[in-house]
């Protein structure tokens, strides 16, 4: 039997689409979040003293929240302390490393949340848990996790109502005994509806850990499917994937994806009821790169044809000789999405039968009334009976690619 998910988790499936940012000190360098522990000469004095120069000028927390609203993205997380230990949040005298003690002289994480909820975006809260800055990381585990969880008792009771906390760094120490249920109930406590997530990083993609989880993750990979039954709690999936190789600004990184690609990834991540977690990395002083942004505005054109499938629509169980090719079910509604679409002529996509192109759905009992496509709203030919569902798709007219076209069947 499959567990039916609490409202909170069930809220953050249908979020469906988010945006991620690492943001933080290590931005001034431009190489990556991970260059302090890269660098062969690293060294903390040297390396905190970016605090200094760190005056976030260029941070509009407004154009950031318009940069994911406009690319289709119903929440942001953003990372108010990373791996270096410096915090874009005022941590209330537990520790100055953070940004009211920077040159920027402001709590950033205050601009970001009153943002979110002036554009009607969900703030969630990214914070490390592995920390290079405290040295009673290494020295006295158990105050240090004092500190840590003093440190998210103030991200949940200063800043109002949050969609979650995302975890990262439990991996740097496997058997170390994190005091997860103290994190968490701490949690509970302040923000009883928020998503708790903890990354288990890429070697342990989709692991459940604590009982209290709410989501799985898939760093930098596709998400695989659930297998809830007989679980005692619904827990959701999430793909956290980069524009390029790097989290945290590369000025040097051209590696960057194709937004064809970017698409493919989001809507993989859908078939199997998963969120993508889309990232950007600011640059030094908290802009919007400009090609990030218009990558994120580029996947907000394909969100405005087809948003409604990646929000409404969960798995199928039909599948496709086509393996790219797959349904997901709406509200009274089908929605046949469709990969590697030429121009011109038509395409016999083929639900539950077979035909000559192999594009063949089995599996599916629904009887349909009508399919169209939802970019423009021609109605397809097809046939439904015996079970089967052929839909007779045309190719993209001249002028227009979207990479993934997507058909609403209307069920009778």
């Amino acid at each position: 039997m499959i567990p039916t998910p609490e409202k909170r988790i069930a809220d953050f499936e249908n979020l469906g689409f988010g945006m991620f940012v690492h943001w933080g000190l290590y931005s001034q360098l431009g190489q990556g979040e991970w260059i302090f522990h890269h660098d062969p000469d690293h060294n903390m004095d040297e390396y905190k003293k970016l605090a200094e120069t760190f005056t976030a000028e260029d941070f509009d927390a407004d154009a950031l929240v318009l940069t994911a609203k406009n690319a289709g993205c119903k929440y942001i997380t953003l990372t108010t302390r990373h791996h270096e230990g410096f915090s874009l949040y005022d941590t209330k005298g537990l520790c100055d490393f953070d940004a009211p003690h920077s040159a920027a002289k402001r709590d950033l994480i205050k601009e970001f949340v009153d943002a979110c909820n002036r554009h009607g975006i969900v703030p969630f809260f990214y914070h490390t848990t592995l920390d290079w800055y405290q040295k009673d990381f290494n020295e006295d585990f158990d105050s240090y996790l004092e500190y840590l969880r003093k440190s998210v008792e103030v991200l949940c009771t200063n800043y109002g109502k949050i969609g979650g906390l995302w975890f990262d760094g439990n991996w740097s120490k496997e058997d170390a005994d994190w005091k997860e249920d103290a994190l968490y109930a701490t949690i509970r406590k302040h923000q009883p509806d928020a998503i708790i997530i903890n990354n288990t990083g890429l070697v342990q993609r989709g692991e459940i850990g604590n009982p209290e989880l709410d989501s799985v993750t898939f760093e930098q990979g596709r998400p695989t499917p659930m297998d809830r039954e007989g679980m005692s709690k619904y827990v959701a999936a999430e793909m956290c994937y980069t524009l390029n190789d790097h989290w945290g600004i590369g000025e040097n990184d051209f590696n960057y994806k194709s937004p064809c690609e970017l698409i493919e990834s989001l809507c993989a991540c859908r078939r199997v009821g998963a969120n993508l977690l889309l990232n950007i990395g600011p640059t030094a002083q908290g802009g919007v790169d400009p090609f990030q942004r218009e990558i994120m505005r580029i996947m907000g054109k394909w969100m405005g044809l087809y948003g409604e499938a990646i929000y409404k629509g969960k798995p199928h169980p039909a599948t496709c000789g086509n393996a790219k090719n797959f349904l997901l079910k709406g509200d009274g509604c089908l929605y046949v999405f469709v990969h590697d679409l030429g121009h011109g002529g038509s395409v016999h996509v083929a639900v539950n039968g077979e035909c000559e192109n192999d594009f063949v759905f089995r599996g599916v009992d629904e009887k349909i009334e009508k399919v169209y496509w939802m970019d423009n709203d021609e109605e397809l030919n097809f046939e439904n009976e015996d079970g089967n569902l052929s839909v007779y798709a045309t190719n993209f007219p001249y002028g227009k690619s979207t990479c993934v076209r997507v058909a609403k069947a209307i069920i009778k």
